[in-house]
């Protein structure tokens, strides 16, 4: 899983608004990441933001195991894992 800020590709006019556009889109990112899953939305920053893991970028690469360790995700396995999850999770529902 790589986790990294909002890029653009193309050419880019670097006004405030622009700049602003960017912030406010960050931060819906942000929001619906942290409200839906078990990563505060201080720790999913700084791990957007990193500077020590990709080369001439920011951002950080997570395995499996790591992005459970911070909350981004409630487990690692396969498709029949998930949808064994999916189909206990709709009989618990009805």
């Amino acid at each position: 899983m790589t986790v990294h800020p909002v890029r653009m590709n193309g050419v880019v006019l670097g006004t405030a608004q622009t700049f602003s556009y960017f912030k406010r889109m960050q931060e819906r990112i942000v929001n619906f990441v942290s409200k839906n899953s078990n990563i505060s939305p201080e720790r999913f920053r700084e791990l957007m933001l990193s500077t020590e893991e990709l080369v001439m970028d920011v951002g950080s690469v997570l395995d499996g195991e790591a992005a459970v360790k911070e909350g981004l995700i409630d487990a690692v396995g396969n498709f029949n894992d998930a949808l064994d999850f999916l189909n206990r999770a709709i009989k618990t529902n009805t």
